[in-house]
């Protein structure tokens, strides 16, 4: 059976150390220990800006670290017109806030790669099923016809 291919966004590596949110870390950390090794998990150059900004310098190391022991693969930059293109995309249709370009940059990534899904902690603007709707609409009619899902890591560890 194929590996799957998820993208990580930033919130799901920041949710390995939250303390606010007891279960969707427990949940984050059983989908890194217990089941990411079943996945080929990728990231992008925004995650790696996203980390940058923080500024709390021993959380960006923890989040540094955290892509290193999990085997988080960088994708490569070759496509960053594309991606851009594709972001602003969906931000001119309203799949994504125009105040979100980040989000939608790794909804064009995980795209633009093929990826079979993203995951995300961010409910309100990735992981939900009317977003999710609305981005395939702009895929479809971009030219992008690999069906990409938008999914908490606690879809992702429940399989068959």
């Amino acid at each position: 059976m194929k590996r799957m291919q998820f993208y990580i966004d930033t919130s799901v590596i920041n949710f390995l150390f939250v303390t606010d949110a007891p279960d969707f870390r427990r949940t984050t950390v059983d989908f890194f220990e217990n089941h990411a090794g079943r996945h080929d998990l990728f990231i992008s150059d925004v995650v790696l800006l996203e980390i940058d900004r923080d500024p709390n310098m021993e959380h960006r190391a923890l989040l540094l670290e955290a892509i290193r022991e999990y085997h988080l693969e960088l994708l490569p930059d070759n496509y960053r017109d594309t991606v851009i293109e594709l972001a602003a995309l969906y931000i001119e249709r309203g799949a994504i806030p125009r105040n979100k370009t980040e989000d939608a940059q790794h909804v064009a990534y995980a795209t633009v790669f093929e990826m079979d899904a993203l995951l995300s902690w961010n409910f309100k603007h990735l992981a939900n099923v009317n977003r999710e709707a609305r981005i395939q609409i702009v895929n479809i009619e971009a030219g992008y016809r690999y069906p990409i899902r938008l999914l908490s890591p606690l879809e992702a560890i429940y399989e068959p």
